[in-house]
């Protein structure tokens, strides 16, 4: 359910009516190979009131220069093209539950 993106698709589905929860993470990094799973399922839960995505920073430097992420895993939620919500690090299923569902 999370599709990864570049940032042309990032500042595009900012523009959409839903709110966009994104993942930003790297290959490289533990734990955002563990939130990965957490993420796919949660985005299952809320595809009725979110749009979920996932951005490489190494990929997207200039997204995550554009957004300041400094340390990854990072999970951000924007409404009508403004960041309004970020939690960094490893989150479980049920914590990651409760800020979407804060957030969105």
């Amino acid at each position: 359910m999370v599709e990864k993106l570049n940032t042309e698709k990032f500042d595009e589905l900012l523009k959409g009516d839903k709110p966009v929860v994104c993942d930003f993470y790297a290959t490289w990094c533990g734990p955002c190979k563990m939130l990965a799973p957490v993420m796919d399922a949660v985005s299952e839960t809320y595809a009725d009131r979110a749009v979920f995505v996932k951005v490489d920073v190494d990929e997207n430097p200039q997204l995550a220069a554009r957004y300041g992420i400094m340390s990854i895993p990072l999970v951000a939620v924007f409404k009508d093209g403004e960041e309004k919500a970020k939690s960094l690090g490893y989150m479980s299923k049920t914590e990651a539950e409760k800020f979407v569902s804060d957030n969105v």
